[in-house]
This record gives C-alpha cells, sequence and structure tokens, in this order.
C-alpha cells in the first residue's frame, strides 16, 4: 500500500526528469508510479503476518460484540412488545436474574409472583417493582422468539470467549506493553489489546505520537482559509482503534480525581460530551505512545491539574463568571488574615 499524502515541497522540487509535478488529470498513474519507482513516495504502515493475524482476531471479537448488542435490543423490543417492562427494574435483562425470569416465561410461567420471586441478590428489594413489570401479556408467539434471541446472544457470549483465549494466548510476547496499557485509567484489558493488534506495539513504525494520532483519526482538524480558522473535523484513520479509544475515554471519565477525567469533564461542559471523549481519547493514544516508547508506566498528573495551574485571581474571576452565568449577583469581601 502506498500513501500520496505524504510528499513534500522538497521532493516535488527534486523530481526526477520527466516527471511533471502539476500532471494532467487523465494521466495520473504514471507519474505516481514513477514517484514510488523514484523512492520519493513514503509507503504506509503494513504489520507483521503475527499482527495481521492478532487485528483480524481483534476485529471480528468487536464485530460479533456488536452484533450481541443488536440482539440484545431485538430481544428488549419483543419484551416491550409483550408488556414486559423489565427493564425498567434490572439493569440487564440477561443478568443471572433476569435470564431467569426469561428461562420461566419461556417454559411457561406467566405468575408475576413466581417470576418475581426468581430474583437474586440485590434485585430482590425490588420484588413488588418486578411484579408490577412482569405484568404483561407475553405468549407463545413471543415465547418462541425469545428462545431464538437467547440462544444467539449465547453463541455469542461463547464465540467471544473463545476469540479472548485465543487472543490472549497470541498476546504473550507483548504481556509487558499489555500491562503498561492498563496503567492508564479507563484503558480496560480488551482495548489494550486493540492498540497492541493495530498498533503492532513498535511506536518506532510511527516516530511521534503526533504522526500516530493522525494515524488513528483522532487528532485535531484543521481548517483554515485565508487566515480565518473554522471548526474542523476530524480526519478518517483506523476506525477499529478510534473507536476503542472513545469507549476508553468515556471510561476515563468515570474515574475519580485523575487527569484524564478532569479533561472530559472541562471539555464536555463547554464542547460536548462526543467532542470531549474524542479528545481525551487522542490524550489516551498519546499517552499510549510514550509507555510503549519509554516502557514506563503511567504516572497520573491529579485531577486538580488544570486547576493547580491557575493563579488565585484567574480561579475567583472563573467561579464569579460561573455564578454570574447562572443569575447571580456576587459581592466579594476579602477575608481578614488571622491574627498572630
Amino acid at each position: 500500500m502506498i500513501v500520496f499524502s505524504d510528499l513534500c515541497d522538497s521532493s516535488r522540487r527534486s523530481l526526477p526528469h520527466g516527471v511533471s509535478s502539476t500532471p494532467h488529470t487523465d494521466h495520473l498513474t504514471r507519474p505516481i508510479a514513477q514517484l514510488v519507482e523514484h523512492g520519493l513516495v513514503r509507503p504506509s504502515f503494513v504489520p507483521p503476518p503475527p499482527i495481521r493475524e492478532l487485528r483480524d482476531l481483534t476485529r471480528y471479537r468487536k464485530t460479533v460484540i456488536e452484533e450481541r448488542t443488536r440482539e440484545l435490543q431485538r430481544l428488549e423490543k419483543v419484551l416491550e412488545d409483550a408488556g414486559v417492562k423489565l427493564s425498567s427494574v434490572a439493569s440487564s435483562i440477561v443478568g443471572v436474574s433476569g435470564r431467569a425470569m426469561l428461562n420461566a416465561l419461556v417454559d411457561g410461567e406467566r405468575d408475576p409472583v413466581v417470576l418475581a420471586e426468581l430474583a437474586k441478590a440485590s434485585l430482590r428489594r425490588k420484588t413488588g417493582e418486578l411484579q408490577q413489570a412482569l405484568l404483561g401479556r407475553f405468549d407463545a408467539h413471543h415465547a418462541i422468539l425469545v428462545r431464538e434471541m437467547l440462544a444467539r446472544i449465547d453463541a455469542a457470549d461463547a464465540t467471544c470467549a473463545r476469540l479472548s483465549l485465543e487472543i490472549n494466548d497470541r498476546l504473550e510476547p507483548f504481556r509487558r506493553q499489555l500491562d503498561l496499557l492498563m496503567t492508564i485509567p479507563g484503558v480496560a484489558r480488551r482495548t489494550g489489546e486493540v492498540i497492541i493488534a493495530e498498533t503492532g506495539g513498535d511506536m518506532r513504525a510511527f516516530g511521534s505520537p503526533h504522526r500516530l494520532a493522525a494515524w488513528a483519526g483522532v487528532c485535531p482538524g484543521n481548517n483554515e482559509s485565508a487566515g480565518k480558522h473554522r471548526p474542523g473535523h476530524t480526519r478518517k484513520g483506523n476506525k477499529w482503534l478510534g473507536a476503542a479509544l472513545v469507549e476508553s475515554a468515556h471510561a476515563a471519565g468515570r474515574t475519580k480525581n485523575t487527569y484524564l477525567a478532569a479533561q472530559y469533564w472541562r471539555l464536555s461542559g463547554r464542547r460536548g460530551k462526543k467532542r470531549a471523549a474524542v479528545a481525551v481519547g487522542h490524550s489516551i493514544l498519546v499517552i499510549a505512545y510514550h509507555l510503549l516508547d519509554r516502557q514506563q508506566p503511567y504516572h497520573d498528573l491529579g485531577g486538580d491539574y488544570f486547576t493547580s495551574r491557575l493563579s488565585d485571581e484567574v480561579h475567583v474571576r472563573r467561579l464569579v463568571a460561573q455564578l454570574e452565568r447562572l443569575g447571580q449577583t456576587v459581592t466579594l469581601t476579602p477575608q481578614e488574615p488571622p491574627a498572630a
């Protein structure tokens, strides 16, 4: 594979004899081939066969997980059609309690009191709500659909388990890199596996974190024309790695007292959660680059990193502006120093 966007001005100035720098659109193939022949086009990143095989496994596992999610949505739609509001009470309709109730419904049980008694652990405290949620018109037609959907979900779970075992075996040479990646807040084992599978685990192939971010498609957009800056969109890149980074960014936003969580909530208030997730995903990838390049674990800067960099005066002005935007009138009275 060859990419054409890395040509620089010096390359154009040093074109060999007979190669035009502005070829006609009908004759693009020959000049490009000549550029490649003379070594003026930088080749794209092509990982070795073991990494490409690992990519196939992680990507197929992601596809199976997405299929499982769609099957869960179909299952919930069937239950809604039957008037069974199980998802409004239980956090997961295919958890231990939800699965026991669904199996009982498929087997012919319709009494909501009996079904609610199948709840386990903390869900038993919601027995009354479960009885109301399980009142419906679940019939033999719904039972057929639910049985088949549960079978497809079980098959997807079994496939993911087998793929995870195979991926784990193939990642044995990258155990150190995987452990380093999992020190980043929000990066779980599965995300670390995707990062290694997509990048190869060797950061020398990219040269810098900026090139890696551009290759992954999570770098900031740049839309400038005639000296005016307009909102820029992220470029196209590795969708598998980008999706894993965004998922990790949302997970990092739920961590406590971490730099990535502070960055996520600092940006989400102004730019929205989706853009904040892309920005935090970019930060996670840059961190991953340095961890793998230096072979050092992650050291968090702390949740107060952004506020600690502000002077007291700037922090006070920011807090006053926030209160004024809420319609409040603020009067500041300096606190008297304590007596000696």
